[in-house]
């Protein structure tokens, strides 16, 4: 087959292109978002991950940097391909462009969906308390993350501090093993198995409310708050809270004793391990 692939990064980009070729099917085009909706400014610090993809990119192949969704109909049917495989893709991909290929898309989504749906699923598997995540690859639709399941491994453990790159690293071994059976899968036709819609969750972006604590809620809740958002800086940043009159960053707490300052939350204590000072800025 003749695919076209979505990635994030150029190591997504390498993943997908090696699993795809060892399968016996050729890449003819990478395909990035350089926001994270169609149409608005360019996210901060994707110039670097654009750099570092041109540097991988394998000789003839072609990187498409779109601005708009309107031309990717267009764009993708040029390249005659078979199939679409994607791997963190934060647009929703129109009627159209699933249409422009013999046989449509494929995605790689980090959820056992129908659990998790959209942009940032293990955000919320931390965020909601999960002791693991798992691998799910199955056909796109219209709606994000709703189509028929064609491979699917649970077992990826979460411990109390998940660490972006070995998580990462454990995905990729999943893709490896899954993505082989889901393009043949593909070739043949099959449709996956239904996802049942009663099952279903979303995982969309946080709310503006959770970057602050309120020492009010639960302290599970707490310190799975700063566990998440501890994740989706790769550990650099935290909620705001107020402790004693200051204001601080958290970056790691304890639900048992240890170190640091301790912290009456609605049904306990928590024990604030690490934190920053927030500048002004910041308050």
């Amino acid at each position: 087959m003749r695919v076209i692939l979505i990635s994030y990064s150029a190591q997504g980009f390498a993943l997908l292109h090696s699993v795809c070729e060892r399968a016996g099917h050729t890449p003819v085009a990478y395909l990035h978002a350089r926001s994270l909706r169609p149409g608005e400014p360019t996210r901060r610090g994707a110039g670097d991950v654009v750099g570092e993809i041109v540097d991988a990119l394998p000789n003839g192949m072609d990187l498409l940097i779109p601005g708009r969704k309107s031309a990717l109909p267009h764009i993708v049917a040029g390249y005659q391909a078979d199939l679409i495989v994607c791997y963190g893709f934060p647009w929703k991909l129109p009627p159209a462009v699933l249409r422009a290929t013999n046989l449509g898309a494929i995605n790689v989504h980090t959820s056992m969906l129908p659990k998790y749906r959209g942009p940032i699923p293990v955000n919320w598997a931390i965020r909601n308390g999960d002791k693991e995540i798992g691998v799910s690859i199955h056909w796109m639709e219209s709606e994000f993350d709703s189509g028929g399941v064609l491979a699917q491994e649970a077992g990826i453990t979460l411990g109390d501090d998940v660490v972006p790159q070995p998580l990462w690293e454990e995905v990729d071994r999943r893709i490896e093993r899954l993505l082989p059976r889901a393009l043949s899968l593909a070739v043949a036709g099959s449709p996956g198995s239904p996802q049942g819609e009663g099952s279903a969750t979303y995982a969309g972006w946080m709310e503006p409310e959770f970057s602050q604590i309120d020492w009010s809620t639960a302290r599970e809740v707490i310190h799975n708050q700063v566990r998440a958002i501890r994740f989706g800086s790769s550990g650099k940043s935290g909620p705001l809270a107020t402790v004693a009159g200051r204001r601080l960053r958290v970056l790691r707490t304890s639900l048992q004793p240890a170190d640091g300052i301790k912290v009456m939350c609605g049904n306990g204590p928590v024990w604030i391990t690490e934190s920053a000072p927030v500048t002004d800025s910041e308050s």
